[in-house]
C-alpha cells in the first residue's frame, strides 16, 4: 500500500517552538517527506493556527502526538488529576483540529515511566476506569472529527498497557472511530511475541503507527521484519501514514526521557533521510 511517510520532530529538538518547527519544516518538505509530526508537550509551546499555515505552505500534512508527563493520570490517581489531564487532552483535540491532524496519539492513560504490580482484578478495575476517565475525551474528540489512538508503551515506560491485546480490552466499548490504536514498532519489538500477527489482531483498530529501528535509529538499520509488519499492515486495512519516531542525544531532557545515551546515525538529518529512503522502498 502506497502510505504517506512522516517524521517526528522529536528527531531534532524537544519541545517544539514556533522558531524550530519554521526552520524544521522546510526541510522535511524538501527531503520529501509527507507527513510532519508534532508533539504536544506543554500547551502554547507552539502556535496551532501559525504552524497549520506553514505546513499549508510547503504541502505537508500535520499529525499530533499527546505527551503523558508528571503529573497527567487517569488511572489510579485522584479525581483532580484526572480532570486536570482530561483538560490537556481535550486541548490537544484542538490542536489536531486547528492543523488538520485525523489523530492524536500516545499513551493517554498513565505518566511514561510510571510502573506498579497488578493482579488480575485490579488490572479489570484500572481497565474500567481508564474506560470512564477517557469517555469525554473521546466525546470531545469525536465532536473535532479526531481519533485518540491508544499507545501500549514496553514495560520499562508503563506496567498498564504493553501490547495490543491489553489496549484492545482496555478499549472495549469505547467507539473506535474516536478512541483506537496507536502501535509503535519499537515497544512492539521488546512486547509481542510475533509482531506482524499483532498487528492482525488489531485490524480495524488501528489509527496511527509509528516506526524506527529496534535501537530508535533509522528504520531498515536493524532486525525487524519490515515486509511481514507491511503487509500486516495491508491485511489489517491500515491506511494512514508511517510516521518515523526518534530522539535526539543531543538534548539532555528528551534524551533521558527516551533513554537515548548514544547517537543512533550519523547525524539526525541522516536518521530521518535513511529512514525516509527505506520505508519508500518498502512502500513499493
Amino acid at each position: 500500500m502506497n502510505r504517506a511517510l512522516g517524521v517526528n520532530t522529536w528527531v531534532w529538538t524537544s519541545p517544539l517552538t514556533d522558531t524550530s518547527l519554521a526552520e524544521l519544516a522546510p526541510r522535511i518538505a524538501d527531503w520529501g517527506f509527507d507527513v510532519i509530526e508534532l508533539p504536544v508537550e506543554n500547551p502554547g509551546d507552539w502556535d496551532p493556527g501559525r504552524a497549520a499555515k506553514l505546513l499549508d505552505s510547503l504541502g505537508l500534512a500535520a499529525s499530533v502526538v499527546l505527551v503523558m508527563g508528571a503529573g497527567r493520570e487517569l488511572v489510579a490517581t485522584d479525581r483532580g488529576t484526572v480532570a486536570t489531564t482530561r483538560d490537556y487532552l481535550r486541548h490537544v483535540v484542538d490542536v489536531a483540529q486547528v492543523v488538520g491532524s485525523p489523530t492524536i496519539a500516545g499513551p493517554a492513560y498513565a505518566s511514561v515511566g510510571r510502573t506498579w504490580r497488578m493482579d488480575a482484578a485490579e488490572r479489570r478495575t484500572r481497565y474500567a476506569q481508564l474506560r470512564e476517565s477517557l469517555g469525554p475525551v473521546v466525546d470531545h474528540a469525536a465532536q473535532a472529527g479526531v481519533c485518540l489512538a491508544v499507545e501500549p508503551l514496553n514495560r520499562y515506560e508503563t506496567s498498564l498497557l504493553n501490547t495490543v491485546d491489553q489496549a484492545l480490552e482496555a478499549l472495549d466499548g469505547l467507539p473506535p472511530d474516536a478512541c483506537a490504536l496507536a502501535l509503535d514498532v519499537y515497544h512492539m519489538n521488546i512486547e509481542e511475541r510475533d509482531v506482524p500477527a499483532a498487528i492482525r489482531r488489531a485490524a480495524g483498530r488501528i489509527a496511527h503507527v509509528q516506526v524506527s529501528a529496534n535501537d530508535r535509529g533509522a528504520p531498515g538499520a536493524d532486525h525487524l521484519d519490515w515486509a511481514g509488519m507491511a503487509s500486516a499492515l495491508d491485511e489489517a486495512r491500515y491506511h494512514g501514514p508511517l510516521v518515523i519516531e526518534s530522539f535526539t542525544a543531543d538534548n539532555a531532557t528528551i534524551a533521558t526521557a527516551a533513554s537515548i545515551w548514544r547517537p543512533l546515525a550519523a547525524t539526525q538529518d541522516a536518521l530521518a533521510v535513511d529512514g525516509l529512503a527505506f520505508l519508500t522502498g518498502l512502500r513499493g
